[in-house]
Order: C-alpha cells, then sequence, then structure tokens
C-alpha cells in the first residue's frame, strides 16, 4: 500500500515538474537561439545593413508585415505563406501591397543553411522589422524569441483582423482590443506611418467618394485634399500612384506624423479617427509636446507587447524549412 502511495507521489511530483517544464518553455527569451543557433540574430542583423542602405524604403514595409503577421492568429509568420488557390492571407486586400516576402525568404535560407529547422519564420520577421528600423535611424526594442511557425494562413481572417485605412474609431479600438493592445498601443503603434508610402487606393475615398452626402471628407484638411487632387491621387480610380504617409519625413523616425494628424493631415481615415477621442487625441498632444527619445522608449514597449500577440511556443507550432511553404 505504502509503495502504491510512493509511486502516485512520484506520479504526480514528475506531472508537476514537466508541466513547470513546459510552461517555461513556452515563454519567449531574450537569446533563445544562444545554444542552438548562436549567430542566428547576427546573420539576420548583418544581412539588413548589406542591403537595407540599398533600399532604405524597405523597412516601412517590414515593420508592417510585422503587424500583419500579429493581427492573424498572432506572431506565426502565417502572412508569409503562399496559396495555389488564392486565400492565403498575402491574398487578402490589406496584405496585396505588403512587400519584403522575398527578403525574408532569402534570410530564411542563410540561416536554414547554418542552422536547419531552428529558426522560425515568426521570429526572422520580427526580428527583421527591428533592425530595418534600426538600420534607417530609428528606435530600437528588445526582440525575445522563440516563437514557432503556424501553418494555417487564411485570407478571409486577414481581411477580418487587420484595420483597414479606412476604420474609425470603434473599429480600431475593436481590433486592437482582439489582439490584448489597449489605446496607448493604437496610439503608439500607429506612429510607424511616420515612414515609408501608401496608394491613393487605400485613401482616394476620402477624396471623392466619401459618403453618400458628401464627397470629400471634411476631417480632411481642405488645402491637403486639394494638393492630393490636383498633384497626386487625379482620380478615385488611380490604385497605382504612391504616397507619402509623412510628407517631407517618410524617411525618419519622428514625431513628424503626429504633427501632421493634429493638422488634420493624416493620410487615412484611420489616423484622422485617433483625434475622435478625448483620449487618444490627449495622447498625441503629449507625444508632440515631448522629446523624440521619450516616444522612442513608448513606441519600443508598445512593439515588444505586440510581438507576443498569441505566441507559439514550446511544443505549439513548428519551424518551417520555407517562409513561403506551409508544409515545408
Amino acid at each position: 500500500m505504502k509503495q502504491g502511495i510512493v509511486m502516485v507521489v512520484v506520479a504526480v511530483a514528475a506531472t508537476v515538474l514537466m508541466g513547470m517544464l513546459g510552461s517555461s518553455e513556452a515563454q519567449l527569451q531574450m537569446n533563445f537561439y544562444a545554444k542552438s543557433c548562436p549567430n542566428a540574430e547576427k546573420i539576420i542583423s548583418d544581412h539588413i545593413e548589406k542591403h537595407i542602405h540599398n533600399g532604405p524604403s524597405l523597412a516601412a514595409p517590414l515593420i508592417r508585415m510585422h503587424f500583419h503577421d500579429c493581427f492573424v492568429r498572432g506572431c506565426d509568420g502565417s502572412v508569409l505563406i503562399n496559396s495555389t488557390t488564392g486565400n492565403a492571407e498575402k491574398d487578402a486586400p490589406p496584405n496585396l501591397t505588403l512587400r519584403g516576402f522575398g527578403f525574408v525568404e532569402r534570410i530564411k535560407t542563410l540561416l536554414e543553411a547554418v542552422c536547419p529547422k531552428t529558426v522560425s519564420c515568426a521570429d526572422i520577421i520580427a526580428l527583421t522589422a527591428r533592425d530595418a528600423v534600426v538600420a534607417t535611424g530609428g528606435p530600437s526594442w528588445s526582440v525575445p524569441t522563440g516563437r514557432r511557425d503556424g501553418r494555417i494562413s487564411n485570407s478571409t481572417e486577414a481581411l477580418n483582423n487587420i484595420p483597414p485605412p479606412t476604420s474609425n474609431f470603434t473599429t480600431l479600438q475593436r481590433l486592437f482590443a482582439n489582439q490584448g493592445l489597449n489605446l496607448k498601443d493604437l496610439v503608439l503603434l500607429s506612429g510607424a506611418h511616420t515612414i515609408g508610402v501608401s496608394h491613393c487606393s487605400s485613401m482616394n475615398s476620402r477624396l471623392y467618394n466619401f459618403s453618400t452626402t458628401v464627397k470629400q471628407d471634411p476631417a480632411l484638411d481642405s488645402e491637403y485634399a486639394t494638393n492630393l487632387k490636383a498633384n497626386k491621387c487625379k482620380s478615385l480610380n488611380d490604385n497605382t500612384t504612391i504616397l507619402e504617409m509623412d510628407p517631407g519625413s517618410a524617411r525618419s523616425f519622428d514625431l513628424s506624423y503626429y504633427r501632421l494628424v493634429l493638422k488634420r493631415r493624416g493620410l487615412f481615415q484611420s489616423d484622422s479617427a485617433l483625434t475622435t477621442n478625448s483620449a487618444t487625441l490627449k495622447m498625441i498632444n503629449d507625444l508632440v509636446n515631448g522629446s523624440e527619445k521619450k516616444f522612442y522608449k513608448a513606441f519600443a514597449k508598445s512593439m515588444e507587447k505586440m510581438g507576443r500577440v498569441k505566441v507559439k511556443t514550446g511544443s505549439t507550432g513548428v519551424i518551417r524549412t520555407r517562409c513561403s511553404v506551409a508544409g515545408s
């Protein structure tokens, strides 16, 4: 009888220990690849350092890719998956203008050559987004690693979860809250619009077809709207002309974006929506009246938080050998 009790106690203790180990394994951590692939992060940063100066405009798409990945099934690299039937995340309207897929795949190839089946595509996206922003003079943030990859990529989920540029405040708040992100995160992460470009197709409705009663969005500065119509988006059907999201400062990670938003010159309805809520409006004013250093620090915290959204770790998920192939 005593022997049976001892065996039960041992079994319970072993179960508890395994649970503790599983829990510890399930956490992201700094330098996760220190033993399994010690040069992983250096390989990524070196590749970016080597190529980003030839294409500095790639920093914005890479950070945008990180956003779009994390907002669908968490940060699991599913945005990179190709579909033969046209129904993967990258086939959804929010992702049709994403760039940098080949860049990420090349980094994955370099890592596979050194450490096969070790570094996840999800971690590569997270590290690449940070390193690309840093390489162009922007802020740095901590990127704990240990994410694993998903194998499901669905265009409908991308359409339903990624905040569109036409979002009003209620939609933004809901979609961010769905990912465990609050209003402060919404304001700070929107600050990534300080770099990069978009297309007329993302905001044409604000100029020509805002509602059944008003053709031009009254929340958009009229002088700015007139300039866009005359020099950039000359018709509702223009889907190709490129626009800077932060005109005159699109390659500098600074507070200029927020200043434009306060002047009603944010490019998207989603930018303008940030001023329709008293709490987020106050946050923007506080940022503008503060230092760039303070903005960088706050932005870093929100990026770290977003990078943890619904991550797959431990025994959950896989390590894809090719980022574009679900079953690799």
